[in-house]
């Protein structure tokens, strides 16, 4: 038996925890679940805040985190940059002159246990300025640092994804089941970020992963397909590229689809409005999960989504709200993998493997 110490972690990227470390946190994430509630977890962050900096709205993620905090005897802090005197925040056209990334980082380490951070692509001028931003902040805290989504990577929702697939698999590790990471149309312009975890948790726990999107527009970033390349022959899976073609011929053989909108590649330059028009166009109305295509897949086959869905776009109403959903189990699971990062990196929390 080995014991799984990650005190003071910084988590930004599930790709920058080992395979150990990962299945501790799913072990630990998993065990909470069954015993929610139990006097164990109680006093694991007793007194103690977690300051959550939003520099993006969400629901699910302060939800699960001021949830996840409570439920270990700890206090969650809401803030938000705008309403702060930080260098390089605008309001309106003017940019403030104010505190640096050092000082704001120094003054958070002396007042909290844990730091979360959510910058996403609308918040920043260039991919990987928000992710860039984030690891700053961990450069001058002492405190761990947890990603809650950034311009790049969302390491809580990929573990949720990942916790709610061995549910569905009988409780047991995925490796060596397929996923279906495919584009769908729709209106929303979503962000890389839990895609691209998806692709690299999968990937490194030796899930084959097909990757398919219609054409070169929605083609992922090189370094991330890359790793994902890597991390399959290091796991000993499988990964492929399906570009265009007939969509449905991508569920062949398939136990788990994630069917996802994700802006271009040239969203920075042509912009929110402009992307939302292009996938919205007819001509990639058949880039939508249905019952027809679920058919086509191994029995079984769950389909996965971080939420929230664009139904009738990214997937029809029969199967987000059928049998073969699992979004409710994986949502829920935001909250059990987040209390599992804060008591390892914050309270100290062993796990034996």
């Amino acid at each position: 038996m080995t014991k799984i110490n990650m005190k003071g972690k910084n988590v930004v990227t599930t790709q920058e925890l080992s395979v150990d470390e990962i299945r501790a946190l799913l072990k630990l994430a998993a065990e909470m679940k069954g015993d929610r509630y139990a006097d164990k977890w109680a006093e694991l962050m007793k007194r103690q805040t977690f300051i959550m900096f939003f520099y993006n709205p969400s629901l699910r993620t302060r939800q699960s985190f001021e949830a996840a905090a409570t439920e270990l005897g700890g206090h969650a802090q809401f803030i938000e940059p705008k309403a702060m005197r930080l260098k390089g925040v605008k309001k309106g056209d003017l940019e403030v002159a104010g505190e640096t990334i050092h000082d704001a980082a120094k003054v958070m380490d002396r007042y909290a246990t844990g730091l979360g951070i959510r910058i996403l692509e609308t918040s920043v001028d260039n991919y990987g300025d928000g992710n860039q931003l984030l690891r700053e902040y961990a450069k001058y805290t002492d405190i761990p640092v947890i990603n809650m989504a950034d311009d790049i990577y969302h390491p809580c929702q990929g573990l949720a994804d990942m916790l709610g697939m061995q549910e569905h698999n009988n409780n047991q590790p995925t490796k060596g089941k397929t996923i279906l990471q495919t584009w769908a149309k729709g209106a929303l312009a979503r962000s890389y970020c839990s895609v691209h975890e998806s692709l690299l948790i999968n990937s490194r726990m030796g899930v084959n992963v097909k990757l398919a999107f219609p054409d070169d527009a929605y083609e992922l970033p090189k370094d991330i397909i890359e790793k994902a390349k890597r991390n399959a022959e290091e796991a000993g899976g499988t990964f492929e590229i399906i570009k265009g073609g007939d969509p449905k011929a991508a569920y062949e053989n398939v136990d788990f689809v994630y069917s996802r909108n994700w802006f271009g590649k040239d969203f920075y330059e042509i912009g929110k409005a402009a992307e939302i028009e292009r996938a919205s166009s007819d001509k990639y109305k058949d880039w939508i999960c249905d019952e027809e295509k679920m058919k086509t897949a191994n029995p079984g086959c769950k389909f996965i989504h971080p939420m929230p869905v664009d139904e009738g776009a990214e997937v029809t109403r029969e199967v987000n709200q059928g049998p073969r959903s699992i979004i409710l189990d994986v949502a829920e699971n935001r909250l059990h993998v987040q209390k599992a990062i804060m008591a390892m990196t914050i309270a100290g929390y062993e796990v034996e493997l």
